[in-house]
């Protein structure tokens, strides 16, 4: 029998609550404490592992990175490993594959050697640089959560997140992302270049006799728990016309928004609205409020639909970007 579930607004859930904030408060200061000037990338990475997502990275090379993924793993006490996505990168450098051993007795039998996908913090570098073959492969891993074998599955971890990075420079030897992959991610982050302060502290603390460390402060178990708790939080007849409306409105078929309708070749699916949904709420539990507002709902909107929506022709001629976009559907719902 299924367990009900539960209310957040019991003691105990709101004891819970208040518990999985603080520890994510916490692991959003041991990681600021490596990656310097990144705030806001550290705040939505941290949302889209509570909501149980994927993300995608994207920014120039030089800009901390693969620090982010290293340093993430040490702070919420996940196994991470990283891959180097290359042209000839293909599906069993990652998923793993089967070989033929034979037993003292002469038995000969097949036995899977697991690939670097069998984590639970996999870092794709560079993930456009592979084949569209090693890209269908790492997309059945990130939606089904297990891969397949020579007609076999096996599971992977649990909790298993990707995060993957994209140089948006660099696109001669690149196969990109089909919207299908795209649509996988709950979260496409972009990292700008850092502020001079920042880079004034980058300068300083990475360059000295000592460097600072990253230092567990969560582990998997926490994390799950955490996730769990993320989908008993209520969402508000208010918020969830708000997901709703900016969703709907960003489709050129359904908008009656001027700016839509003329450079939107095509907008985010229902996926959109799930994330959205899975994100609010977990900014609310890290933030340590009861509920999300539509406020939260404005400020996850260029992350979670930049990904999923894309300009026409005539948007792109006449300079309009995706940003302009969004804030224009935010504006609807603000």
């Amino acid at each position: 029998m299924t367990e009900p579930a539960k209310s957040i607004e019991t003691p105990e859930m709101i004891d819970e609550l208040e518990r999985v904030s603080h520890k994510f408060v916490d692991a959003k200061n041991g990681v600021g404490r490596v990656i310097f000037g990144q705030q806001k990338v550290v705040e939505e990475t941290l949302i889209t592992l509570l909501a149980g997502g994927h993300v995608l990275l994207i920014g120039v090379p030089g800009l901390g990175k693969t620090r982010l993924v290293e340093t993430l793993g040490t702070v919420l006490g996940l196994d991470d490993r990283r891959v180097q996505f290359t042209p000839d990168l293909m599906p069993a450098d990652i998923l793993g594959t089967e070989v033929l051993e034979e037993s003292e007795s002469g038995r000969r039998s097949f036995r899977f050697i697991e690939g670097p996908v069998f984590c639970q913090l996999l870092m794709a570098d560079e993930i456009n640089r592979a084949s569209p073959r090693t890209q269908s492969a790492l997309l059945q891993a990130m939606q089904e959560r297990r891969v397949s074998v020579a007609g076999h599955y096996h599971s992977l971890p649990s909790p298993f997140h990707v995060l993957a990075t994209q140089n948006p420079l660099e696109q001669e030897g690149t196969y990109p992302l089909p919207e299908a992959q795209l649509d996988r991610f709950l979260m496409q982050i972009d990292i700008d270049y850092p502020h001079l302060a920042a880079e004034r502290e980058i300068l300083m603390a990475t360059t000295g006799a000592h460097e600072e460390q990253a230092a567990k402060v969560i582990d998997a178990a926490d994390l799950l728990s955490a996730q769990r708790l993320v989908r008993h939080v209520p969402v508000g007849e208010s918020v969830v016309n708000a997901i709703l409306d900016l969703v709907r409105s960003g489709r050129p078929d359904s908008s009656d928004i001027p700016m839509v309708m003329e450079h939107v070749a095509w907008g985010p699916g229902p996926r959109a609205s799930q994330a959205l949904m899975l994100a609010v709420r977990a900014r609310a539990v890290i933030e340590g409020r009861l509920a999300p507002s539509v406020d939260d709902v404005i400020a996850l909107a260029q992350p979670v639909l930049r990904h999923r929506m894309a300009l026409n022709f005539a948007a792109r001629a006449e300079g309009i970007t995706m940003a302009q976009v969004i804030d224009e559907l935010c504006q609807r719902i603000g």
